[in-house]
């Protein structure tokens, strides 16, 4: 197996790793396996597929127009 040293952590993502090892039962160094290993399984992005989905919602939604006045009551209300 490969050994690899990882340099200059920050003391926040050290802990919450150390965090997340200790609540698995694992090690710090079986967490950052796992962590990375859960990283790279992500399927890369089906861009073709992407932007057809957003050119549909964009059809879709095309006719809805909002004013900024709407858009920032909207937001107000949802600061209450």
């Amino acid at each position: 197996m490969a050994t690899l040293t990882i340099k200059n952590i920050p003391e926040d993502v050290y802990e919450r790793l150390k965090r997340r090892a200790k609540v698995r039962r694992r090690s710090i160094n079986q967490e950052v396996i796992a962590v990375i290993e859960r990283a790279l399984e992500t399927p890369p992005i089906d861009v073709d597929a992407a932007l057809k989905r957003t050119r549909k919602i964009r059809e879709l939604t095309a006719q809805y127009r909002i004013r900024d006045d709407e858009l920032e009551q909207w937001k107000n209300e949802g600061r209450k």
